[in-house]
């Protein structure tokens, strides 16, 4: 499962949160720059949802990173797994699930993984956008 060792980040994760998880990214991974996939993003309240969108033209801003040793895949991979709720324990549903993507990034594409949420977002705000550290900012005005 380790064909490409880059993250494609575009909530908690990003360094416009600074939050925990984003010290913890910090700390395994390079940042090779901002970048923008494919797909649709939602706002959940606390966190963004991102959902895959074929067929369209809508973005998701971000940041693509590469992990500093690849021989730490699995460790560091099963960390964020954790936090970002892929595996569920007995009764829990599972939050978002890791797939590869496509990102764009300067002039150049590259395959990377992302986390997709799994549940509905039918009665949620789209980030029209597609970036939610603006949307955050421009929400708390």
């Amino acid at each position: 499962m380790e064909s490409t060792t880059k993250l494609f980040v575009y909530g908690s994760l990003r360094s416009g949160f600074q939050s925990n998880a984003y010290h913890y990214i910090s700390h395994y991974f390079k940042l090779l720059g901002t970048a923008k996939v494919s797909g649709q993003l939602f706002d959940l309240g606390e966190y963004p949802a991102a959902k895959p969108a074929p067929g369209t033209d809508s973005f998701i801003l971000g940041e693509l990173y590469e992990l500093n040793e690849k021989s730490a895949f699995s460790w560091v991979f099963g960390q964020l797994d954790d936090y970002e709720g892929v595996v569920a324990e007995e009764g829990e549903t599972v939050m978002y699930r890791r797939e590869l993507t496509t990102a764009f990034i300067n002039s150049h594409v590259e395959t990377a993984w992302i986390y997709w949420y799994n549940g509905e977002v039918t009665d949620k705000p789209l980030v029209a956008s597609g970036d939610i550290v603006e949307y955050f900012k421009n929400k708390k005005k």
